[in-house]
């Protein structure tokens, strides 16, 4: 069973930093199996020029065989006749861990014949690799259309239905909680909740843009011309839109962005010369926790502020825990807004934590996804 998972995680020292993403691969893995599969297993790490040893997945190797209690074998590559020789001496149950897929130049250009190669390997295709299946890659999508017997796994369904629930339907009202660095990176998921969301609640540097638009001085922050222009046209928009759009009220600011710079509050928004908004103020974040307590479904993706910078996390802080504390369902996008729920120990608090930042944006969008699309 050739099986594309997503073990694209951060590594220390030579070893798995954050476990996450293979623990969500976990169940998909042992239901395989349990029903007598042979797995070998597709993954990428990182964006390897070459063939970076620093980028070999033998440290993921050996945190899955701790992780299954069984040993987990690591190819030398992707294919090839050692490879070949590898998977033939798989019995049921045994597991065979791939070398990083994007050692090989064809697998992000979606290479046919890398495809075919990968193909040989097994009689059967699952895609469990959600963070991934936005990309249509030789792994994700060239390989999966060569499998008359393809499946999604566990956690890829998983996700698209939580996804695709938000925008279909929703308990009500639904809450989008949107932060970050760039309108840009986020405008057709502001877009997407203009039409079918109750309120947007925006955060993070990404508020600067809306601000500066409706004539606030944003000082030094981060603030592009282009992203104030499209701030401005989703303000305009606003008043035909489902959706209201919160923005701060009060701010945090700092001479710079570093872990000994001084916070600064400010009783509002308009941020002096020479001073930078480095996160949502106190006032902000508790009227966007009681928004958030009202909801019936709640979506957050992308941080209130600098959160990694302690004097510059309350704002996420007290966002994250307003979603934690929810009645209501609350989906959390991968990214940032993962690695905050992790640092402030929220991450088993909420009823979805995607693992795919930008497949999940990209789902909401209205986007669709090879990797998905493939399987059909």
């Amino acid at each position: 069973m050739l099986t594309r998972v997503d073990f694209n995680v951060p590594l220390a020292d030579g070893f798995v930093a954050d476990d996450t993403r293979i623990r969500a691969a976990l169940p998909t893995i042992a239901a395989l199996r349990d029903r007598g599969a042979a797995l070998v297993l597709i993954s990428h790490l990182g964006r390897p020029k070459d063939r970076e040893p620093e980028l070999s997945l033998a440290p993921v190797a050996e945190a899955l065989s701790a992780l299954i209690g069984a040993p987990v074998r690591l190819a030398p590559g992707v294919r090839g006749q050692e490879v070949k020789a590898m998977v033939e001496q798989l019995g049921a149950g045994d597991v065979l861990l791939l070398e990083n897929i994007r050692y090989e130049p064809g697998e992000t250009k979606n290479d046919p014949e890398l495809a075919a190669a990968l193909a040989e390997l097994a009689d059967a295709y699952v895609n469990d690799a959600f963070g991934a299946a936005h990309r249509a890659h030789a792994s994700t999508e060239g390989v999966a259309k060569l499998f008359p017997r393809r499946a999604a796994g566990l956690l890829l369904e998983r996700e698209v239905s939580a996804l695709t629930g938000l925008l279909d339907d929703p308990a009500r009202p639904l809450v989008a909680v949107l932060g970050g660095a760039k309108v840009s990176d986020k405008l057709g998921v502001i877009e997407s909740f203009q039409r079918v969301a109750d309120t947007i609640l925006i955060g993070g540097a990404m508020c600067f843009p809306f601000l500066k638009a409706q004539g606030h001085p944003v000082g030094t922050s981060l603030c592009a011309d282009d992203d104030v222009k499209l701030a401005r046209r989703t303000l305009d928009a606003s008043p035909a839109a489902r959706a209201s759009i919160e923005l701060p009220t009060d701010l945090v600011l700092a001479e710079r962005l570093a872990a000994d710079a001084e916070p600064r509050p400010l009783d509002g928004v308009d941020v002096p010369d020479g001073l930078m908004g480095l996160d949502i103020g106190p006032r902000s974040a508790e009227a966007y926790g009681s928004i958030i307590a009202a909801a019936g479904t709640v979506f957050w993706n992308g941080p209130m502020g600098a959160f990694e910078l302690e004097p510059f996390a309350a704002g996420t802080r007290t966002v994250a825990q307003a979603i934690a504390d929810a009645p209501g369902v609350t989906v959390v996008g991968g990214g940032d807004s993962a690695a905050a729920l992790q640092r402030f120990g929220l991450a088993d608090r909420v009823t979805h934590l995607s693992t795919g930042g930008g497949a999940a944006l990209e789902l909401i969008e209205g986007r669709e996804l090879p990797g998905v699309e493939a399987l059909r």
